[in-house]
Parts: structure tokens; C-alpha cells; sequence
């Protein structure tokens, strides 16, 4: 199936979990907000939220500095 991820479309194999892309595109998924087509997904609701061709997928990653 093929996904569009920060704009980049990416092909994933089905069935996959929005924790499971998260966790492979992200070095700590704790740090990180999702949206799926235009909607917030909160990080409890990633395992439960299931990926669909043509899904649009924005990872946004919070960065500290001073």
C-alpha cells in the first residue's frame, strides 16, 4: 500500500499500525505528534489506528535547544 508520510509518498506493507510506522521512522516515538489526514492521532490511540492506501501521514518531532 502507499502512503503519503510528511509529503514523501512511501510504500509499507499491508496491515501495518500507525505505532508501527511511527517507531520505524522515529528514534524516540515519545517525542512525536501524528496527524492522519487532517485529524490528531494521540500516541495511546497509535496501536489501535490502523493504515489505509492513500492515507496522508504528517510526523512532527519536537526539538529542544536554547
Amino acid at each position: 500500500m502507499n502512503i503519503i508520510i510528511n509529503g514523501t509518498t512511501q510504500q509499507l506493507d499491508p496491515a501495518k499500525h500507525l505505532s508501527d510506522v511511527v517507531t520505524s521512522f522515529c528514534k524516540q516515538p515519545k517525542h512525536v505528534i501524528t496527524e492522519l489526514n487532517g485529524a490528531i492521532v494521540l500516541s495511546d490511540q497509535w496501536g489501535q489506528t490502523s493504515l489505509k492506501d492513500g492515507d496522508s501521514l504528517e510526523i512532527v518531532t519536537f526539538v529542544g535547544g536554547g
